[in-house]
């Protein structure tokens, strides 16, 4: 199978069994028959279930084709991030995150701080994690595209300048999805996602995944989530692996709407700061296009209006988006960022996730909630 779209719809599934369904469905135990030696593939429900190892296979093949990588599922994309990094470093280590990465991060430094690692933090754009990498690092931590900024690093860059320096790079692949971007193929040793957002696409599962190509990374990650607990359970991990037949189709909807969207708010006054890295016009562009795949660029845009009432009323204003967090759905959401309190962003500032409405009825109707928020304001 060389097609993204063969494989997403093929990934993971047993060999055919006269009888018995493509995909089978979801295992439901805690516990497993299991006379003598405690020794087999499934003996108990916290260490391994047959539902997580066909998704686990599944992103295998798309975050690492051809490969022997390995997979880790988790019950949240957060429970994914901190299994790398807490199974991974110890007291006086050191590491390095982004400034600008998902908003939960800030916890987990001062969680890794408060354990005595010390971590040094930078922006993710013009690769300025550089700056802070030196020989005392355990770990690299990268987010690219960055959530909510949409700035873009080099991941090949980063990764050889981390390993000779024998540092260890985890990127989080969450925006960019498997069919838009392979870390491991650019030389990162962890691909880390939220597979709540794009991945699964339906804004109805809590899931995250760890994808290494060393085993016994993967093995230290795996003791992680067994230890703590922190597995999906089999409804989820099954819809999951039912969701990814259509990622191909979702990803590449999503994204050339995204761009479109961006084309038409390109010029629109009351806009400031508009990014998306498919836009020609992006700082990140030019690195975006030669490392993402596909021209799948991703399926959000960012921009900031004038003031926090300008933003409401938008979002007030918009009939085919939620105004709901998280992004990567079918259906378009938007949200002004500023009102968590965790990113550092003017008040005005929107992530808007594009879904897989009709490119020209959703253009519409942002233009005519834009109109009117404006309107009131009378820009």
């Amino acid at each position: 199978m060389t097609g993204d779209g063969t494989r997403a719809v093929r990934a993971g599934l047993p060999e055919a069994e006269a009888y018995e369904p493509t995909l089978p469905g979801p295992v439901f135990a805690a516990h497993y028959h299991l006379p003598g030696d405690p020794v087999g593939p499934y003996t108990y429900g916290r260490d391994a279930n047959p539902t997580w190892s066909l998704l686990e296979r599944a992103i295998s093949e798309l975050e690492s084709p051809g490969t022997d990588a390995e997979t880790v599922v988790f019950s949240s994309g957060m429970g994914a991030i901190s299994a790398v990094l807490l199974s991974q470093l110890r007291q006086g280590d050191a590491a390095v995150l982004p400034s600008d990465g998902y908003q939960l991060l800030p916890a987990l430094v001062e969680r890794l701080e408060g354990y005595g690692v010390t971590v040094r933090t930078a922006p993710t754009g013009e690769d300025a994690q550089l700056a802070v990498l030196d020989d005392r690092m355990k770990l690299l931590w990268l987010e690219t595209p960055s959530n909510p900024g949409l700035d873009v690093c080099d991941i090949r860059r980063l990764a050889e300048a981390a390993h000779a320096r024998g540092t260890l790079v985890a990127v989080d692949n969450t925006l960019a999805t498997p069919l838009g971007q392979r870390p491991l193929e650019l030389g990162a040793d962890f691909a880390v996602a939220s597979g709540t957002k794009a991945l699964t696409g339906h804004g109805d599962v809590l899931l995250g995944y760890v994808t290494c190509r060393d085993p016994r990374l993967a093995a230290q990650v795996r003791a992680w989530r067994k230890t703590v607990g922190a597995i999906p359970g089999p409804m989820e991990a099954w819809l999951a692996h039912r969701s990814l037949a259509t990622l191909q189709l979702r990803v590449d909807r999503q994204a050339a709407t995204a761009l479109a969207l961006a084309e038409a708010l390109r010029d629109r006054p009351e806009i400031t700061g508009l990014r998306h890295p498919g836009l020609p016009t992006d700082p990140a562009h030019r690195l975006a296009a030669g490392q993402m795949r596909s021209g799948r660029f991703g399926c959000v845009v960012s921009f900031t209006l004038p003031d926090k009432e300008c933003a409401e009323r938008f979002l007030a204003g918009v009939r085919l988006v939620d105004d709901a967090t998280s992004f990567g759905g079918v259906r378009s959401t938007a949200e002004r960022r500023g009102r968590w309190g965790g990113d550092a962003v003017p008040e005005g500032f929107i992530r808007f996730s594009v879904g897989a409405e009709d490119p020209d009825d959703l253009i519409a109707d942002v233009l005519r909630a834009l109109d009117a928020a404006c309107a009131a304001t009378g820009g």
